[in-house]
């Protein structure tokens, strides 16, 4: 992990020696195992392998993550629940007239920003993890299940701090559940085509294919289809 001098900090309070060993550590486990699943093989790396790569103990590893799968897609889920704390500390009057997905993909794009301004070899272990999960079925099951979760977790923000014009019922729950689908969906076809560039991977070129995938997003909607 390079030295950013924010990696002394958290959310924007100081940390302790302590939280910051914990940080080393966790940081420590994700880029070996980025690198040996990478190298050997996901299934070919064993846990016990990795920890003792890393010199730290089993108990260590399950106390920072759940499983193999876990540790293999953390450059994704940080950025995640890093965009759900977005979402949490947006400012309701802020939002102004935008639509609830043009919250949501500002907010996604904001969080990519923060994500690569906290530290530079983010956007690299983004794409060494998406790698992983193309060849990996086990990896991209974890990652759907973890996505689930996350935009119900979106979803139950936006509804509790935000006013919607459909007003408070099952109506506004399913569009909002679709806005927040939607930009998943977006974001997963932009994260595809960023990974499949053979250029240096940065989170500009990460926003600007998530921007240009989501301003796709109307047109898709519209698309008319006719018989052969």
């Amino acid at each position: 992990m390079k030295a950013t001098g924010k990696e002394h900090e958290q959310n924007g309070r100081p940390l302790g020696l302590r939280e910051r060993k914990k940080l080393r550590t966790r940081q420590a486990l994700i880029d070996t195992a980025l690198e040996q699943f990478t190298e050997h093989g996901f299934d070919r790396v064993t846990l016990d392998a990795l920890c003792e790569t890393v010199e730290v103990s089993k108990r260590t590893f399950f106390r920072t993550f759940g499983s193999k799968e876990d540790v293999a897609l953390a450059p994704t889920h940080d950025m995640w629940t890093s965009f759900l704390t977005e979402l949490e500390t947006a400012d309701p009057a802020a939002s102004g007239d935008r639509s609830a997905f043009a919250l949501l993909r500002d907010t996604l794009l904001a969080t990519i920003e923060r994500m690569a301004a906290a530290d530079g070899d983010w956007a690299r272990r983004v794409r060494r993890s998406r790698r992983l999960a193309e060849h990996a079925p086990s990896i991209d099951a974890h990652g759907l299940a973890f996505c689930d979760r996350t935009s119900a977790a979106a979803v139950d923000l936006v509804r509790r701090r935000f006013e919607l014009d459909g007003g408070r019922n099952a109506q506004e729950g399913l569009l909002l559940r679709l806005a927040v689908d939607i930009l998943v969906a977006a974001f997963h076809q932009a994260l595809d085509q960023w990974v499949a560039d053979p250029a240096e991977p940065d989170a500009a070129g990460l926003v600007s294919a998530v921007q240009d995938t989501c301003a796709a997003v109307p047109a898709s909607l519209s698309l008319g289809v006719t018989a052969r």
